[in-house]
């Protein structure tokens, strides 16, 4: 799994470096899309077919589904790394998650997210402030 956090900037092309450390986890390929809190997400290929997997068994009479699949799923990308270890952002992603300038590549248990470097930093200082679930955290060491 990728773990760590990786300032770059996205260059006028929308392209952006996947980390050294996380190109092995995307190496066949992978799915580019929204994500919370205004950053992007990438899955590995095989990630993404368990999702969407998951996202055809929800409940199309559910309409908080109905929006989360359109979300979620509309803006989704397929993407490769290019010979120079970038990924072309589209777009759409890219002014969704406002990523013009300075941005963070961090690794998540299953997957990568690109924020945007001054959202990342408010979330981080928001965490901090009130940090979640502190019994989610006796029960991962506990």
């Amino acid at each position: 799994m990728p773990f760590g956090e990786f300032p770059y900037t996205v260059d006028d092309k929308g392209r952006v470096v996947i980390p050294p450390a996380f190109r092995d986890f995307v190496e066949d390929g992978m799915v580019v899309t929204r994500g919370m809190e205004g950053c992007l997400y990438v899955f590995p290929m095989s990630a993404w077919h368990r999702i969407e997997e998951r996202l055809t068994e929800l409940p199309l009479t559910d309409p908080d589904a109905r929006n989360f699949v359109r979300f979620f799923y509309s803006g989704a990308s397929k993407a490769k790394i290019d010979a120079a270890g970038r990924v072309t952002l589209p777009p759409t992603l890219r002014q969704f998650a406002a990523t013009a300038g300075n941005v963070v590549v961090a690794g998540a248990p299953n997957r990568l997210e690109i924020w945007d470097e001054q959202r990342w930093l408010a979330n981080l200082h928001e965490v901090q402030s009130s940090p979640p679930a502190p019994d989610l955290l006796r029960e991962l060491v506990g």
